[in-house]
């Protein structure tokens, strides 16, 4: 009864899903092109703007690896709101700057922006086909937090395997049709749940299993004392300058990463941005709920290892809630699968569809239909090595961040002029290659130092002395077209037929 209670709670919920995202282009007809469908035309406001980007950035990691990273470790996982936070501050700043240079030059996506800067179609392909490298592993990591929540909230009614399926075909089924629109519109149920949600357990656990508050935290500072402090419970040395170097290449990288970049393309106004970065860091405060609980979860259900330690919030409420409630809280944490994923494939289809596709004269006039074609092969793949072998994307995933941290440098390039196009390919392969052999071969911390932060320094370094060492570039383009100078740009004249105000030199 329990089992067929919370399922059918699920499947409810996954049809109103479908159907927002569905409706989210009602009216709007099948016209608008790769602009309406990437970016939203352009055109949401604070509020979408604000659910469709905490929804990126509140992934099931929330509600399994941070209570995961609670229940293990302790401190270290308070990593997640210092970057976080941090990178809404620079936010403020970098994208009202990134809407304006691509609203003015038509442009769609990281790849797209670079490829314009440095006129190199090829570039822009390149940065296509890095920043896939990095997000396909989070496609597949949000398939299996998903499969493992619905498995565990169906009382076991619903296979692993059904429920990857499930992500992917709920997923696939409006962001095709919707695009970003869909996304933001799917981030509002998703935000409602998760705040209802979380609000109820951060006041249920404490007072179910412990009468309080008081009572919880004086057992853990009674009995997990290193749960509390750096570097936390045997965390392989997660320490201080762990923790300071993580959140500084952690809040860069969060900035620039290709989801984020989508979130700020399709703001209406730069001031819709600004907003936004100071409402964002408000969303955050949520995710001490689930850190909260995986060290409630210590005295519950102690003895959890390896996977399991990350179903340390759903052991506490499984038992305790009645079905209904536990297929609410399962929901909210699809969805928090399911947004993240949706902007994950949609981003990687757009890149592929202008910037690698769509770079190839003969297919240049599809390239929505293209996008979209990636964006099934894209979760398609992640899919099917999430079935087959799940290691491989496991693996990726590791570099993920601190390989995206190596573009930084390269988008230095739309303040200062002088940054040359093989000044930052140079950097990015020094930085991509060092992230490889510090994570792969085991040295990531180094010297208690993030590994990323380690690379970032040498990618900087190396693009600094090609700059100054190397050949000049001719680019007789004016500062307006080259660099993004200001956060305003003529809305009101008409996009040519590809996309673009201005077309680059090279096109």
């Amino acid at each position: 009864m329990n089992a067929a209670v919370a399922t059918a709670v699920f499947g409810g919920f996954m049809v109103l899903t479908v159907a927002l995202g569905l409706l989210a282009v009602r009216g709007r007809g099948s016209g608008g092109g790769l602009t309406e469908w990437s970016v939203g035309g352009r055109s949401l406001g604070t509020v979408f703007i604000w659910v469709l980007m905490a929804g990126e950035s509140y992934t099931s990691f929330s509600y399994l690896g941070a209570a995961g990273w609670g229940y293990n470790f302790g401190a270290p996982v308070l990593y997640v709101l210092a970057y976080m936070s941090c990178g809404y501050a620079l936010g403020y700043v970098v994208g009202p700057m990134l809407w304006a240079y691509a609203g003015r030059h038509g442009l769609v996506g990281i790849s797209d922006i670079v490829a314009h800067r440095y006129r190199r179609p090829w570039l822009g392909a390149a940065v296509a086909l890095l920043a896939t490298v990095c997000l396909l592993p989070y496609i597949q990591l949000q398939i299996t937090g998903m499969g493992v929540v619905v498995s565990t909230i169906s009382y076991g009614a619903i296979s692993l395997n059904w429920a990857y399926f499930i992500g992917f075909a709920v997923t696939t089924g409006f962001v095709v049709v919707s695009g970003l629109r869909g996304s933001a519109w799917v981030s509002v149920l998703k935000d409602i749940l998760v705040i209802a949600t979380l609000g109820f357990l951060v006041v249920y656990v404490p007072l179910h299993y412990f009468d309080g508050y008081g009572p919880f935290l004086h057992r853990i500072v009674a009995e997990k004392p290193q749960w509390l402090t750096f570097p936390g419970h045997a965390s392989g040395g997660l320490g201080q300058v762990w923790f300071i170097t993580t959140t500084v290449v952690n809040s860069l990288t969060v900035v620039i990463f290709p989801t984020t970049v989508a979130g700020y393309l399709g703001a209406r106004n730069a001031d819709a941005l600004r907003r936004n970065a100071m409402y964002l860091p408000f969303y955050n405060v949520l995710l001490f709920v689930p850190m909260l609980l995986g060290l409630a979860a210590l005295f519950v259900v102690p003895g959890l290892t390896g996977a399991d330690s990350n179903l340390a919030l759903f052991k506490l409420v499984v038992d305790s809630l009645p079905a209904w409630a536990v297929g609410v809280i399962g929901v909210a944490a699809a969805l928090s699968s399911i947004v993240p994923m949706a902007v994950f494939m949609l981003v990687i289809g757009t890149m592929w569809g202008r910037s690698v596709l769509g770079a190839v004269p003969r297919l240049a006039s599809r390239q929505k239909l293209w996008s979209q074609l990636v964006v099934v092969a894209a979760g398609a793949v992640a899919l099917l090595l999430t079935y087959a072998a799940p290691n491989t994307l496991v693996r990726l995933s590791l570099i993920s961040y601190e390989g995206m941290a190596q573009l930084v440098p390269m988008l230095l390039g739309l303040v200062w002029r002088r940054l040359t196009w093989r000044a930052a390919v140079s950097g990015l392969v020094a930085g991509f290659a060092l992230v490889c052999v510090l994570v792969f071969g085991g040295h990531d911390p180094l010297w208690g130092m993030n590994g990323g932060l380690v690379a970032l320094a040498v990618n900087v370094v190396v693009a600094l002395a090609v700059t100054w060492l190397g050949p000049r570039d001719a680019d007789e383009r004016p500062d307006a077209e080259v660099l993004a100078l200001d956060d305003e740009f003529p809305r009101d004249e008409a996009l040519a037929p590809g996309g673009r105000v201005s077309p680059p030199a090279s096109s």
